[in-house]
């Protein structure tokens, strides 16, 4: 715990079988809660973050990473966390900053916080590709003068969440692919979150999970249809569901804070200890 709050780690996973060990073993002993989602995955991920005593839910397909985080999130919250941590299995970011980040939340000047690959020097020298920094920076620039915030990055995937802020996004509406990042920020602007950020070094090796050139084009045009969203939803041109607080799907119940829905699929738990 951190100020009598329970902390939980999520982390969305596919294929970490490598690294996840040396992930979970740097985790701090404030945690309360440690959740692993795995995304069907074809590599022994999810029996090894049984073995680590990881609480571990299986996808019966994969249904990409957006997907995966809105697993993360309902369960988190089922188990009682009242801040939630997403640190990725692939031990691209350090866990080892997981107390600071949670702590930025924990002290309520914030309701999400954000560990900035861009401040300090850490990106290029982590091995991020030149084109990949050079996109984030223009796409960082964009997304500050359209949502009216200042933030140096809008594209790492190292968070702290409240568990209000969990509550309040309609998660269901964002994308199943990795864009569901980028607009998690856009909403919680949207809503009035206050948001922070924390210089946090990042790696890039074999091992770490990282999208392709392709992959990486069309993440960055949905972060533009995202922007033309909030700015057209903002100035009451469209309405844009993911900017609305109830969205637009059929709510089953809401009892974990984030809205259980027919089209989600099932996931199948394997026991394991918080």
């Amino acid at each position: 715990m951190i100020n009598g709050k329970r902390i939980a780690v999520v982390m969305p996973a596919y294929n970490a079988e490598l690294t996840l060990e040396q992930t979970v073993r740097e985790l701090s002993d404030v945690v309360d809660i440690r959740i692993l989602v795995d995304d069907g995955s074809s590599d022994q991920t999810a029996s090894l973050s049984e073995k680590l005593g990881v609480l571990t839910f299986i996808h019966d397909a994969n249904y990409g990473y957006g997907r995966n985080q809105q697993t993360c999130y309902r369960e988190a919250l089922a188990a009682g966390a009242d801040i939630v941590v997403m640190v990725h299995p692939d031990y691209q970011y350090t866990p080892t900053l997981v107390p600071a980040i949670a702590g930025m939340v924990a002290s309520g000047a914030y309701d999400m916080a954000l560990g900035s690959r861009i401040l300090g020097t850490g990106a290029l020298k982590g091995g991020m590709p030149l084109y990949k920094y050079i996109a984030n920076r223009i796409l960082t620039a964009g997304q500050n003068l359209f949502l009216g915030v200042k933030l140096s990055e809008y594209h790492t995937g190292f968070r702290a969440f409240s568990r209000k802020l969990l509550e309040t996004l309609p998660l269901l509406e964002n994308s199943d692919d990795f864009v569901f990042d980028n607009q998690m920020i856009a909403q919680a602007v949207m809503f009035g979150f206050q948001i922070g950020e924390i210089s946090c070094p990042t790696r890039y090796f074999a091992e770490a999970s990282s999208i392709n050139f392709m992959r990486s084009v069309r993440y960055g045009l949905g972060v533009l249809s995202t922007t033309a969203a909030f700015v057209a939803h903002r100035w009451g041109w469209i309405h844009a569901p993911i900017f609305n607080p109830s969205g637009r799907k059929v709510v089953i119940p809401h009892d974990f804070g984030i809205a259980l829905v027919s089209d989600l699929p099932i996931e199948h738990e394997i026991k394991g200890e918080q």
